[in-house]
């Protein structure tokens, strides 16, 4: 492989990795903090389910959850949350059933 083309792989992946630290930063200051336990997890999961028809569904499929990353979800939801005007509760709801939904 070329030094060129090598210096432009390591650079996207670490554009790659700042964007994934500063998603995750700002997650966390939007208030996206995860589920500190099992019944909060739950309880999240379950007013997800109820609020991605509401939010979501006029425009998406259902997604399974493995199709991104939990840091990809954290990065999707910020996007989505602004085109949607979603509440930050809400957001933080449908986000773990996004991250959660098999």
């Amino acid at each position: 492989m070329k030094p060129k083309a090598i210096r432009t792989m390591a650079s996207i992946g670490l554009a790659i990795v700042v964007a994934t630290g500063v998603a995750a930063t700002v997650a966390r200051a939007e208030g996206f903090d995860p589920p500190q336990n099992a019944d909060e997890r739950r309880t999240l999961f379950r007013r997800g389910a109820q609020l991605w028809p509401v939010y979501c569904n006029t425009c998406h499929n259902a997604r399974p959850s493995s199709e991104f990353s939990p840091a990809e979800w954290n990065m999707i939801m910020m996007h989505m949350r602004t085109q949607a005007n979603l509440p930050a509760q809400d957001a933080r709801a449908v986000l773990e059933y996004l991250k959660e939904s098999k």
